[in-house]
């Protein structure tokens, strides 16, 4: 019993002179302490010692074999056997002898540090805040479910903000179905990123990148190897860089099209137009929506000038060489210009065919400067015949030097006549 009450004793001198508030911020020392503490107490008369500043219950009757400190409890009887320290091995005796001591630690540094991890702890969301702490709280927008537009987006998407500073017109893009879906899905550096500086390789300029993807988003979608594929292609058809640079910016949809389609439609013009491939690529390079644009009005305007204007193969191949849009131009608006130049104001079919400008054209134009130079007793399209009027002259010149040179007379009275009309 004395032994007991001396090992009693010393534990609580140990505890109390450890300081047990003041080096509570250092858990470290603080479970070392009270493990020291703990192993020179016997487990009965240390849950029983009221010089301790808490009391820790135990139920023995629940379990076999309870490890606690070190120490092994048995309760299958009714006096608990304890391990004592000299019963166990050297091993745990030497990790006990070789404990380091409890470091003291001022109690106003204690304070600072709990002070400093309350600062750094969130706020609950059950904790209760007063009016001014909440109208501090920035809490951003939810973005919509649905909308209409992506002006609702673009502050929230790296990829439309990004399309915005290039230029292109979500505008125009978010009318399209599906296209704003899809562009809220896209990543920029993965799907975006790539094109453009292929786009720029290919020799796009920087300015024409935000026009050319509000025209044609889809580009896209199309992986770069593809691009690449269909860029080589038109190469093997001898398209110098220049040429593939111009035709890929006045048509933005022509690397949409695959090897075989563009393949065919090279073809087609070949066949139906009957001219050498040298011509062909002269053709398409200058008028590149040849390409990409339905065939069915080329079809239908070949169609219109062999018979309904009854000029020959040879003179639709040298129209169609000289001006492309011919192909691609209103077949009703392409009859009445040559309505009215043929039939109206005498021009034969060999006169067209040196100047075939007159079908870019506007019918509106031709008939004033006719109707003109008919009241002034001018209108001669014969070349044998004196006073001749060049169709070329009579289309292309501005009005000032159509009325000095071939009406000899001033704007003043050209304006006036167009009043009478």
């Amino acid at each position: 019993m004395a032994s007991l009450a001396f090992r009693i004793s010393r534990a609580h001198l140990i505890v109390k002179r450890s300081n047990f508030s003041s080096f509570m911020p250092n858990a470290a020392g603080q479970a070392i302490g009270i493990w020291t503490a703990f192993n020179k107490l016997s487990p009965v008369n240390f849950f029983k010692c009221s010089s301790l500043p808490f009391s820790i219950p135990v139920r023995w009757s629940h379990c076999c074999a309870v490890p606690f400190m070190g120490r092994m409890y048995s309760s299958t009887d009714s006096t608990s056997k304890v391990l004592l320290p000299e019963q166990r091995s050297p091993s745990i005796n030497q990790n006990l002898i070789q404990t380091d001591p409890i470091p003291h630690t001022d109690s106003t540094d204690g304070r600072t540090m709990f002070e400093e991890i309350d600062d750094v702890l969130p706020l609950s969301p059950l904790e209760e805040i007063s009016d001014d702490e909440a109208l501090q709280i920035a809490a951003e927008p939810l973005l919509p479910p649905s909308s209409f537009t992506l002006r609702d987006y673009v502050d929230r998407s790296e990829t439309l903000s990004k399309l915005v500073l290039l230029g292109v017109d979500l505008s125009k893009l978010e009318r399209r179905p599906h296209v704003a879906t899809f562009l809220l899905k896209l990543d920029f550096e993965k799907d975006v990123q790539n094109v453009l500086l292929f786009l720029k390789d290919v020799g796009v300029e920087d300015a024409q990148l935000g026009s050319f993807i509000t025209i044609n988003p889809f580009i896209l979608t199309v992986e770069i190897e593809i691009l690449k594929k269909r860029v080589a292609y038109l190469v093997s058809q001898k398209f110098n860089k220049e040429d593939i640079a111009r035709m890929v910016s006045r048509a933005p949809y022509l690397l949409n099209f695959s090897v075989d389609r563009l393949d065919n439609r090279l073809f087609f013009f070949q066949k139906e137009l009957g001219i050498n491939p040298q011509k062909i690529r002269n053709l398409v390079t200058r008028y590149p929506r040849m390409l990409t644009g339905s065939l069915e009005p080329i079809k239908e305007n070949l169609k219109v000038c062999k018979i309904e204007m009854g000029f020959r193969e040879n003179e639709i191949q040298h129209m169609i060489t000289c001006v492309p849009k011919i192909l691609t131009g209103n077949k009703r608006r392409l009859t009445e210009i040559f309505d009215y130049v043929h039939n109206k104001m005498d021009v034969p079919h060999q006169c067209i065919v040196k100047f075939p400008q007159v079908f870019n054209t506007r019918l509106l134009k031709v008939k004033e400067r006719h109707m003109f130079l008919t009241f002034l007793g001018r209108a001669q399209y014969d070349p044998a015949q004196p006073n001749y009027v060049s169709l070329d002259k009579f289309i292309s010149v501005p009005d000032e030097v159509f009325c000095v040179d071939i009406a000899k007379a001033s704007v003043q009275d050209f304006q006036t006549f167009l009043k009478t009309l």
